[in-house]
């Protein structure tokens, strides 16, 4: 299993921008998918994560501002930003993790860079 991120850049406060995380490989053996960052004060906590039946969770302090969606057909998760604080900035990572026959394993991307200034 392989994600690449893709979205991100330069938003104002107040404003939005999307992130994608294209998902490949083994795809049906993921169970999850999230997104997190690279400053966060809790390396285990997540910005917001996905589940395989759709469950969502958010961290709180983006809960409400953003939000993971999923397009199944394209194998594809997004997270949607909203109400961009100056704060948001970091290096976001998409991580998957999924089943293999000896329990789970987790990859992770590359990252992209989100700047929230102006």
């Amino acid at each position: 299993v392989r994600v690449v991120e893709s979205g991100g850049g330069l938003g104002q406060p107040g404003g939005s921008l999307r992130l994608s995380c294209a998902v490949s490989g083994d795809v049906s053996s993921v169970y999850t998918v999230g997104w997190d960052r690279q400053n966060s004060p809790d390396p285990r906590d997540m910005v917001a994560l996905i589940m395989d039946d759709g469950v969502t969770y958010y961290s709180e302090s983006v809960r409400g501002r953003f939000t993971i969606s999923r397009d199944d057909a394209k194998n594809v998760v997004f997270l949607q930003m909203d109400n961009l604080k100056p704060e948001d900035t970091d290096v976001y990572y998409c991580r998957a993790n999924y089943r293999v026959p000896a329990g789970s394993r987790t990859t992770r991307g590359p990252g992209v860079q989100v700047t929230v200034s102006g």
